[in-house]
């Protein structure tokens, strides 16, 4: 089974302590510190949308993309109660980004970058960003680092709701740099039997110095890696990172 078929209609519940409001406020104070006007926002890999939803209601034209049919679902109809305001949601791949226009500002939360887990696929990933963000406009994605995803070797996780539980088993790999979560998912059904699904998610640990070099070479400039929701410089034993970075200003607006 793909990612996220089964856990779309779960992961909001599971997703509780994810601090949504926060990541949210975090965002728009970084966004309102852009070098131009922030308008529009790209949420990139949006999941279920509630990021999208948060900074829709903060006033930005949220266009919000994701690969998976069943999490956009989820997010479209968490999406409805906004009315008018509600974000443009579009199923694409990251690596095949492609929008209407250009827009002033993109983000994406909650370590999606990790899902990419080949190098060419974070590099064309970076450079349809860089294509489809205006002059001046910032880049700010989270990643969850090195140090997290080594630490979770051998782990077994646990979630759960009144209708829900969530087993997670975490395997890391040295030589590929791969966290492998193994899900076992159990579903209350009406007549009161569980069932389970089980889906394989696998996040890729890039450096610092990766990330930076590929959003160099797309083109980004002024490139900051930071703490989660921080302005700081990281801990050594960080578990998130925040990475900033700035498409360069047209010649006549320098």
């Amino acid at each position: 089974m793909s990612s996220y078929e089964a856990l779309a209609a779960s992961y909001d519940g599971l997703m509780a302590d994810a601090s949504y409001c926060r990541r949210a406020a975090f965002l728009d104070r970084l966004l309102k510190k852009s070098a131009i006007p922030v308008h529009s926002v790209l949420d990139l890999a949006c999941g279920t949308g509630t990021i999208s939803c948060l900074l829709a209601q903060q006033g930005y034209q949220v266009i919000a993309t994701d690969g998976s049919e069943e999490m956009l679902t989820q997010a479209m109809g968490k999406a409805m109660a906004l009315g008018e305001g509600m974000p443009l949601f579009l199923q694409q791949d990251m690596t095949r980004l492609r929008l209407a226009e250009p827009v002033d500002a993109a983000v994406s939360t909650l370590d999606s970058l990790n899902y990419l887990t080949r190098e060419k696929d974070v590099r064309e990933t970076f450079h349809r960003v860089w294509r489809w963000l205006r002059p001046g406009g910032q880049f700010i994605f989270d990643v969850n680092t090195p140090y997290k995803l080594q630490r979770m070797d051998g782990q077994i996780y646990m979630d759960e709701t009144e209708e829900t539980c969530c087993v997670w088993r975490t395997f890391f790999s040295q030589r590929t740099q791969v966290c492998t979560y193994q899900v076992d998912l159990f579903q209350l059904r009406p007549d009161g039997a569980w069932e389970r699904t089980f889906e394989e998610h696998r996040e890729r640990a890039w450096s610092r110095e990766q990330l930076c070099a590929w959003l160099e070479e797309a083109g980004f400039e002024k490139i900051t890696v930071t703490g989660d929701l921080s302005l700081r410089s990281p801990r050594e034993d960080a578990d998130r990172w925040i990475v900033r970075a700035r498409k360069p200003l047209a010649k006549e607006e320098k």
